[in-house]
């Protein structure tokens, strides 16, 4: 690799693994950093190598437990800073908080744009992240956010299956523009379920606007979270005559109930990225997990070469 210094890369507590994989994948050895609490569960890190000067790359989903990975990454950064690193980049797989991107009711808050602030505060120079839950969040950086996709994964994966009468469905229309991509990208038909939500985690599905009867559908979603709405989106495709049911999505976050949910579910498969991890308790005899290690290891690399990230995408960073 080339550059006015060298690069490093760390990984925190939330998903070490895709942190190995990435630093396989760069050649490049993870860095030594001490991360324990203190007895109150305060964090405690010190870097144990030299980072003066370096650009620093540091891995962190902001995964369960949500706060602690939050807190982690911005004493990680913190500590960077104040040890003269060159610049700090937060590869951030999965983003959190990214669910409150904007005010619907009043009084409520903005966490998106919080965390944010908190991390452009603790020292970050640049963002890396996936499939952000709404893509305006982009913009409440004042610093610059390379915005990937796991949908070219997802499509490699579908295509590879050699389905046939495939339809691609969008499980909202606020997920249209994304569902469109792949339904392009695989040649195929796109139907839309109409969804509305009278609660947190609680989802209702109202008709599919689209022909799928009779056909393999595709769901794609960037997280699922208790799985409600995938079950009930599956639900209503079964009764609108879909065939298989497939269902892809980049964040298996896999809270509460979710696992039961989807064993019950008449799903044929559910595919999922490991931008979080899945622990042996969050696995379904039905799931299969694609790795996006290779596509943060190249950003890493074109970040870090000054080349351009959205060719590794064909030009667009989020497609």
């Amino acid at each position: 690799m080339t550059g006015d210094s060298r690069l490093m890369l760390f990984t925190g507590t939330a998903n070490p693994e895709l942190g190995r994989e990435i630093s396989r994948h760069l050649q490049v050895e993870l860095g030594q950093v001490q991360l324990s609490r203190f007895a109150d569960s305060e964090i405690y890190v010190r870097f144990l190598e030299s980072v003066r000067g370096a650009h620093v790359f540091v891995i962190q989903s902001l995964c369960q437990p949500v706060n602690d990975s939050l807190m982690e990454l911005l004493i990680m950064m913190d500590a960077l800073k104040r040890a003269s690193a060159g610049t700090v980049s937060a590869v951030i797989p999965y983003y959190g908080y990214s669910r409150q991107d904007k005010k619907t009711l009043a009084r409520e808050a903005i966490t998106a744009k919080l965390v944010a602030d908190l991390l452009v505060v603790a020292g970050a120079d640049r963002v890396l992240t996936m499939d952000l839950h709404a893509g305006q969040i982009q913009g409440y950086f004042d610093v610059p956010v390379d915005h990937l996709t796991a949908l070219p994964i997802l499509a490699e994966y579908f295509k590879g299956k050699d389905l046939k009468d495939v339809v691609v469905v969008s499980p909202d229309v606020g997920r249209v523009k994304t569902t469109k991509k792949l339904a392009d990208a695989m040649n195929a038909d796109m139907a839309v379920l109409s969804k509305r939500r009278p609660s947190h985690n609680v989802a209702e599905i109202g008709y599919v606007i689209g022909d799928v009867k009779g056909k393999n559908a595709i769901m794609v979603d960037d997280m699922i979270d208790t799985g409600g709405s995938v079950c009930r989106g599956v639900e209503a495709l079964k009764k609108a005559g879909a065939k298989d049911i497939y269902v892809g999505c980049t964040h298996p976050i896999l809270s509460g109930n979710a696992i039961d949910n989807l064993n019950l579910c008449q799903l044929k498969e559910l595919v999922v990225t490991n931008t979080v991890p899945c622990s042996i308790d969050k696995h379904i005899d039905k799931m299969t997990v694609l790795s996006v290690g290779s596509v943060f290891a190249k950003t890493i690399r074109n970040v870090y070469e000054n080349k351009s990230v959205s060719e590794i995408f064909g030009g667009h960073e989020h497609v």
